[in-house]
């Protein structure tokens, strides 16, 4: 992120606006839209006020003389559009002024640039894309316009106005958020967002006891048990993010991507509790015991993990402990890293007429594998994935081909999938061991079975980074 989304109090002082034609015109709009007061340079000598409001017009002043030389005392901000090399030289004078300054189009000469807006009155939304792609933020602007009320600016307007009120009868901040949680979301809210703000208000008033009204519909703690999938935090489910954006807490694996983790509420505990491969964690008793407190105080927990709960995540166990300690809980499903791996890199788990079944298993370390019947796994029509197993990767391939399947059965190692530095070797079962060190590091799944020759690195060039062998059984 190069430039820090920030709101400018408008208010505190005078904008200069310098430039010509459209360009100047429009910004013009934007800026006396928002209440700015104007002093505008127009080097084309065009005053054209047509299509800013006359309420807006009153505070803007076309000015004459150089900008160059122009009085700047108790200026907040400098903006230059179509100003040619004057914006250029404009910048470097507000840079020496310690003046934010943008100049259209133009990166390297601005401290700040524009953002497509959504203006809902006291709501109002920005969305930047670093100045690379304004036809990005546009879309990214009209979805937000699409999903937003017409009077949530007013609601926030509405709430405001009782802000100072509430803070003073309701000294916890987790309780205060309780209370406008529930005024936001209960009848005084939709009574704001239909028009009828009479009404709430005369319903807020009513409420007498603030922290009773707060802690009326207060549900008990409980926890929910969420699958943060393989990485790419696009492939979180609504329900987890809702989970993630409704919780007082959450207890994460090491290995939930940074991405994820971005999407928890700003104010919500975060608290690491699993572990990697040479790393001991804190242990699972210990988790259960932080998830049932946290729960049991109240508090909405979420146990954030990667991959899906269920799918050698330890959810069950999880799931024991809450029943018998009485908590309330919920489980959300989440894309499991077998699933991400193979749509990343194009391996159809099943195929028809050749690949009929599948066993995911884990293989942690060599001691994991050892005690794997390898020998219900040499059905050539069975697709073997292995989780956690780079370590193990010798003690995989040894077990394997001592129960008979082929050393030329395909193989594929994957890491870090759905992330953007995932990589990919793909060989026969005999150089499994070699594939896994042409890697740099996991977390990484082993796909095993003749579905591997079907891989997109063998039918086109991936947009994923595939080391690949090519099999003398695929060609």
């Amino acid at each position: 992120m190069r430039f820090l989304p920030v709101f400018l109090d408008i208010k505190t002082g005078p904008v200069v606006l310098i430039g010509a034609g459209e360009l100047l015109r429009a910004k013009l709009r934007v800026l006396a839209a928002a209440g700015a007061r104007i002093r505008v340079h127009a080097t084309d000598n065009n005053h054209d006020l047509s299509g800013v409001g006359a309420d807006d017009a009153g505070r803007i002043t076309f000015v004459n003389g150089d900008p160059l030389t122009a009085d700047l005392t108790g200026v907040i901000a400098i903006v230059c559009a179509g100003a040619g090399d004057i914006g250029v030289a404009m910048s470097a004078r507000a840079r020496s002024l310690g003046l934010p300054v943008n100049v259209m189009d133009d990166l390297d000469h601005s401290s700040f640039i524009f953002p497509a807006i959504v203006d809902r009155g006291d709501v109002v939304v920005a969305v930047g894309t670093g100045g690379a792609s304004p036809v990005v933020a546009r879309r990214v602007r009209e979805k937000i316009e699409a999903l937003l009320p017409a009077r949530i600016g007013d609601l926030a307007e509405f709430i405001g106005g009782f802000r100072k009120s509430i803070h003073a009868a309701i000294a916890e901040f987790p309780l205060r958020r309780r209370f406008w949680e529930r005024v936001i979301d209960g009848p005084i809210g939709a009574l704001v967002l239909a028009g009828r703000k009479a009404e709430a208000e005369a319903a807020l008033k009513a409420v007498a006891d603030p922290t009773a009204f707060a802690l009326a519909d207060k549900p008990a703690g409980q926890v929910a048990l969420v699958g943060a999938g393989p990485g790419d935090p696009d492939l979180l489910t609504i329900k987890a993010l809702r989970a993630l954006q409704d919780a007082d807490v959450v207890f994460y694996d090491e290995l939930v991507s940074t991405e994820i983790l971005d999407r928890i509420r700003r104010d919500t505990a975060r608290i690491p509790v699993g572990r990697r491969v040479g790393k001991s964690g804190i242990g699972q008793d210990a988790i259960n015991k932080l998830m049932i407190e946290a729960a049991q105080s109240g508090q909405r927990v979420v146990r954030l993990k990667g991959g899906d709960p269920f799918v050698f995540g330890r959810g069950g166990e999880e799931v024991e402990a809450l029943r018998a300690a009485g908590v309330a809980y919920s489980i959300v499903p989440g894309i499991t890293a077998g699933l991400g791996a193979a749509a990343d890199f194009e391996v159809p788990l099943t195929y028809r007429h050749e690949a009929l079944r599948i066993t995911f298993l884990t293989a942690h370390k060599a001691r994991d594998a050892e005690t794997v019947d390898w020998s219900t796994l040499t059905d050539t029509r069975m697709t073997v994935v292995v989780y956690m197993g780079m370590t193990a990767a010798p003690a995989v391939r040894e077990g394997l081909l001592a129960a008979g399947r082929s050393p030329e059965t395909p193989v594929g190692v994957f890491a870090r999938v759905t992330r953007p530095d995932a990589q990919g070797a793909i060989g026969p079962l005999a150089d499994l061991p070699e594939l896994v060190k042409r890697l740099d590091g996991g977390p990484a799944i082993l796909i095993i079975g003749d579905v591997v020759r079907h891989a997109g690195a063998f039918r086109h060039q991936s947009p994923r980074q595939i080391i690949s062998e090519l099999l003398e059984a695929a060609q």
